[in-house]
């Protein structure tokens, strides 16, 4: 069953009262279940054992659904897949999303408890760009800047990005002659970066202690958009001590999937380290 995070709001616990509307609900996780499962036309019954309801109330929802075009079904096969009636919904939220403005107080809140620069990048082909910034209170300042462009297969970000990637898209980039997690792509270990990629998969996070500039240390998150694909990167990046690197990690990786559910991402599998 798809679940989301309920919205903030009233909640009376001495009866156990929440402010949800089952059917709407119902509606949504159907919704996110066709919009995430890999076949863009599935049955009613797949449907409804996929979001854990009723056939009957199922086919209610999905026809009033349909009514206002975000579901359309086949006449002639009976499945049904998300509508056009969501284009016009989705080009509003567009219209009026700017993402600098979303993401700026979850840097703000990184940088600030950290003391170290957070940033956002979003990937372009074979790189990522900076597109939000905020520096902490450090000593030493990251001569950074919005726009500023990395190599994808670079230093934290590029660990944190390549280990979450699909195995064959993952495969055809370490197969690349000139590779940068390291820095000089001289100093490439195969065997060494196969195991961080690992660790990161398991703890959500990737560091490079010095590794690309002495006494610069960072940490980095993917960012997931949606049906969970990569859109980019959290990063944060200072003079802070190797052995906050882990506690600083699982921030980021807090922080990475509250942007990621902020922007419509709805990443999965992949549970905090000590939850």
């Amino acid at each position: 069953m798809v679940k989301r995070e309920p919205l903030d709001g009233p909640e009376d616990k001495k009866s156990g009262y929440k402010p949800l509307v089952p059917a709407v609900e119902q509606a949504a996780n159907i919704l996110i279940f066709l919009a995430k499962n890999p076949q863009s036309k599935v049955n009613l019954t797949e449907i409804c054992e996929g979001v854990g309801i009723h056939k009957s109330k199922g086919f209610s929802i999905l026809h009033t659904l349909g009514q206002f075009g975000f579901v359309e079904k086949d006449p002639k096969t009976k499945y049904y897949a998300l509508g056009p009636g969501l284009l016009f919904l989705s080009r509003r939220v567009l219209d009026q999303l700017d993402l600098r403005e979303v993401v700026t107080p979850f840097l703000e809140k990184l940088a600030e408890e950290t003391n170290s620069t957070a940033l956002l990048g979003l990937i372009s082909d074979d790189q990522v760009f900076v597109i939000a910034k905020h520096a902490g209170n450090q000593n030493v300042g990251v001569a950074i800047g919005i726009g500023h462009r990395f190599p994808l297969t670079g230093g934290a970000h590029g660990k944190a990005i390549v280990a979450h990637l699909p195995e064959a898209e993952q495969s055809k980039i370490l197969e690349k002659k000139k590779v940068y997690f390291y820095g000089d792509a001289g100093k490439l270990d195969l065997k060494h970066l196969k195991e961080e990629l690992q660790v990161c998969r398991q703890s959500g996070f990737a560091k490079d202690i010095g590794g690309l500039q002495p006494g610069i240390n960072a940490v980095s998150a993917p960012l997931f958009g949606v049906n969970a694909a990569i859109m980019g990167c959290v990063i944060l990046i200072g003079t802070f001590p190797e052995e906050l690197a882990d506690r600083y990690g699982q921030k980021i990786v807090k922080i990475s999937r509250e942007i990621s559910h902020k922007l419509g991402g709805h990443p999965e599998g992949r549970p905090l380290p000590g939850s």
